[in-house]
């Protein structure tokens, strides 16, 4: 484990010294913006596939509903009937986890990059770099310690928690307009009634993006920054991939008002 952090920390440094002419003293901030990248270029094509089974899974919603109603009584009939429809359809329940899970490894390897005192044996070279004076391996209490909310650190993390407000936001209206264009079908229990409590999870759904400032909060600076700029990237991603989703979500709502209500109201 330890020779493979040290190449991992090798790593860092090579970008770093690759950016360093042109971002200086931020050069390994740049270095862990520009890994992300990579990840996330690595893992666009699973989120590409991705996106095509959501797709799919969103069309087949009226047959699920179908046969759910067709199976309410015998649960295990209905069960095996909607695996059946998605093996026909080759659509894999699964497959919008992937590209999460796979992103996992990288976060962690930096977490415990900029948490670790020393690697292979050797003192830990890269706790010593900074983005703007704020430790990499430091994190949000430390710079409230070091300064307080508005001291030199503290304005590095306020300026990463407006970035995750935007980001939050813009997934928010996203995921809201997703959701109206493409209500889910309840979801189920073995029983065939519905499972308890999945009424109020997905209410919440549009809100979890905003558990992004708590990571951001407790991890090290350089984590904060991982996760940061793949949110961003999943954002922009998100909105293109579905696109044509929200395009017919907007659809929709022009629709709705354009009824009789939204043409008095558009008159007024």
């Amino acid at each position: 484990m330890s020779a493979f952090m040290s190449a991992f920390a090798n790593l860092v440094g090579s970008l770093a010294d690759l950016l360093q002419p042109l971002f200086h003293g931020a050069s390994t901030a740049a270095a862990i913006v520009l890994f992300t990248a990579l990840v996330r270029l690595a893992v666009h094509p699973l989120s590409r596939a991705a996106a095509r089974g959501q797709k799919a899974r969103t069309r087949l919603q009226p047959q699920i509903a179908e046969l759910r109603k067709k199976h309410g009584k015998n649960p295990e009939r209905m069960q095996k009937a909607i695996m059946e429809l998605h093996a026909a359809e080759k659509v894999s329940p699964l497959s919008g986890c992937l590209p999460s899970l796979l992103q996992m490894p990288a976060f962690f390897l930096l977490y415990h990059l900029f948490s670790s005192g020393s690697i292979g044996g050797e003192p830990n070279a890269l706790l010593s770099h900074d983005l703007l004076g704020a430790p990499l391996g430091g994190r949000w209490h430390d710079a409230l310690g070091a300064g307080g909310v508005l001291g030199a650190h503290g304005l590095v993390y306020l300026g990463l928690f407006a970035l995750v407000l935007a980001v939050a936001t813009f997934s928010y209206r996203l995921t809201k307009r997703q959701m109206a264009a493409n209500p889910m079908t309840p979801a189920t229990g073995p029983d065939g009634q519905p499972v308890p409590g999945m009424g109020a999870m997905v209410k919440m759904m549009p809100l979890l993006s905003f558990a992004t400032l708590i990571t951001v909060a407790v991890v090290p600076l350089a984590a904060a920054l991982y996760v940061v700029t793949t949110t961003a990237w999943s954002a922009v991603e998100r909105a293109w991939l579905y696109r044509d989703l929200y395009r017919d979500a907007g659809m929709s709502t022009d629709t709705d008002t354009a009824g009789p209500g939204g043409a008095m109201a558009k008159a007024a």
